[in-house]
């Protein structure tokens, strides 16, 4: 039996987890001398790179001292909240990375509440402490406070500390005197994690994460609790309803370094994974034939907003995607929903038409650009909330919302969120910023981020995560401006933009293709307009002096898909494919919008 020790990192987005691990990577010399490598090893797919966040977690190992210390990257954002509660079942023990002039975060909270609840040994690491106006030892004793605050028990408590910067390959006991190196963190582990509990009896494993390879299949994951599993072993597999079937282990793989080594056995502790098994589920039980013993199944927090997806049926479908029909739609959304954990699936009364349920507009967004990317075309909806009835009253979620933002710009801030039912719980300053917290209907945050953003000259530092479902707040203004509607398809021109610019705000440029009924700008009122944007200047050989004016125009306005999806309205569909991303009424005739408008009033 070897020495094993299981541990998740968790933190805020953007707090250094992912760098900390790569750390701990060089410093176990897993690569050889002349190999070459660039930063974030983890976060290995192109959307993970972009937004220099992490979606999905990831195991790797490194070994030190003769121990095996596997090591689990999770998300910090609390969208990818489903990832983040299976996986800590697979630790033993935690090391929370706080940065040390942020200090701990809301997601920071979340995330560290369902460590504790598990049981789970925390080490508390301050990173960032080379950052001007750090405050290391403030922000230790607001983890503390924090940990607290969450029920930790009185071992919890006396959690280990170290100080350092993972950008500059140190940590330490004292943030004041640096050291060389980031060996003292692995020794940390190694002293004050404790290695896994082995049960004695027959063989039980949760399958807490899956893996797909296009040669053998789909790939169970998961820690094993007791005894141990082979090659070649007749396994059964126990599912949420209650049936079993039995199955044989093809291969055993566990992780060593960056990737997988092929075993003959795992023992009891170690985190390993199985090929050979299919049609299962995350949290079923792998168990023994003859002694049959289920494990509780892992809960997930319910979804709280939802989005239609729809077929693309623009006048331009077909012309960029390689996926554009519902069966295409639909096969992808359910191999979706087989290791995205948070998200669910309904059909609707039409048979091109899925109703998508997610933890936020982040986990949505995420999808549908991996979508986007493989090349589908596909509209979706405005996103609206899951209202919930308890005890026959009318209840919507409700988030923390937390807000730093400089103190000039702090009372638009305020005025912003309590015109959307946000109530002020804390505001307090924070070096030289203004430190807001507020309770907000998660309605209220769909379409906040834009517009905090231009009140505060783009300034705002913007967090928020569920908390619970509350009685309704009533209804809030949503977006105050009106659309503006191409009237026909064709290529715009400069010269019609030009003299409609005092209409609006455009979001095309000259040139752009566009269709009837393709939302083209933002009306300055109230109500949507239909303008006319192909028209072209009439040449004659006639000249004047003065009337050949240079056209001007202001740029057009671009939006990221999140944004998009913010900003749309009811009666709107945001068409989305491998090239780009344009807002449409659902009706595209004129007259037939009006028609519904009416009957829908």
């Amino acid at each position: 039996m070897q020495n094993i020790r299981n541990i998740a990192i968790i933190a805020h987005v953007d707090h250094g987890k992912t760098t900390l691990v790569d750390k701990i990577i060089h410093a176990s010399k897993i690569f050889r001398e002349n190999q070459q490598f660039d930063d974030l090893i983890l976060d290995n797919n192109d959307l993970e790179r972009e937004r220099g966040i992490t979606i999905l977690s990831k195991n790797v190992s490194v070994r030190y001292r003769d121990t095996k210390i596997n090591i689990i990257d999770t998300p910090g954002h609390a969208d990818f909240g489903g990832e983040v509660e299976r996986v800590l079942k697979m630790a033993d023990g935690v090391i929370l990375l706080v940065d040390a002039f942020e200090g701990p975060m809301p997601q920071t909270r979340f995330v560290l509440g369902k460590a504790l609840d598990l049981g789970l040994t925390p080490i508390v690491v301050v990173n960032k402490v080379d950052k001007e106006n750090c405050r290391p030892d403030e922000v230790q004793e607001s983890v503390f406070e924090l940990m607290f605050n969450l029920d930790a028990t009185e071992e919890q408590l006396e959690f280990q500390t170290l100080y350092g910067s993972a950008k500059q390959n140190w940590m330490g006991p004292d943030w004041k005197n640096p050291t060389d190196s980031i060996i003292p963190l692995l020794d940390a582990i190694v002293d004050h994690i404790p290695a896994p509990k082995i049960d004695e009896g027959t063989l039980q494993m949760q399958i807490t994460s899956l893996d797909y390879s296009s040669f053998v299949g789909r790939i169970a994951i998961g820690r094993v609790k007791r005894g141990t599993i082979k090659v070649n072993q007749q396994i059964a597999l126990m599912k949420a309803d209650g049936s079993v079937k039995k199955m044989k282990v093809k291969e055993l793989h566990t992780f060593e370094g960056l990737g997988k080594a092929s075993v003959e056995e795992a023992f009891a502790g170690d985190i390993c994974a199985v090929t050979g098994i299919d049609d299962f589920e995350i949290g079923d039980t792998i168990s023994d034939v003859e002694n049959q013993e289920a494990l509780p199944r892992i809960s997930i927090d319910e979804p709280t907003m939802n989005m239609l997806f729809t077929i693309n049926n623009s006048p331009f479908f077909g012309k960029e995607g390689k996926f554009v029909t519902s069966r295409h739609l639909r096969d992808r959304l359910m191999k979706e929903t087989e290791k995205n954990l948070a998200l669910r699936v309904e059909p609707t009364d039409s048979e091109d038409k899925f109703l998508v349920y997610g933890r936020g507009i982040l986990h949505l967004s995420v999808l549908i650009e991996t979508m986007r990317r493989e090349g589908y075309e596909l509209q979706v909806g405005q996103p609206q909330v899951i209202f919930k009835e308890i005890d026959g009253v009318k209840c919507e979620p409700i988030e923390t919302l937390v807000v730093d933002v400089p103190q000039e710009t702090a009372g638009k801030v305020i005025e912003l969120a309590t015109q959307r039912k946000g109530e002020l719980l804390i505001m307090e300053p924070k070096g030289d910023l203004q430190h807001l917290e507020f309770n907000i209907p998660s309605r209220g945050l769909i379409g906040l981020r834009n517009n905090m953003l231009t009140a505060t000259q783009g300034e705002a530092i913007m967090n928020h995560r569920f908390t619970s479902y509350e009685p309704f707040k009533g209804t809030m203004p949503g977006r105050t401006n009106g659309s503006l509607i191409s009237m026909e398809g064709g290529q715009c021109t400069a010269y019609a933009i030009d003299k409609l610019q005092d209409r609006g705000t455009f979001f095309v440029d000259p040139g752009d293709e566009l269709y009837t009924g393709q939302v083209i700008g933002e009306n300055s009122r109230d109500n949507d307009i239909v303008v006319n944007v192909q028209k072209g200047k009439k040449l004659t050989n006639m000249r004047a002096s003065g009337s050949d004016d240079n056209v001007r125009i202001v740029p057009a306005k671009k939006f990221s898909l999140e944004e998009s999806m913010e900003y749309i309205q009811k009666d709107e569909y945001l068409e989305i494919t491998p090239k780009s991303i344009r807002m449409r009424k659902i009706y595209l005739d004129e007259g037939e919008r009006t028609r519904m408008a009416k009957k829908d009033a």
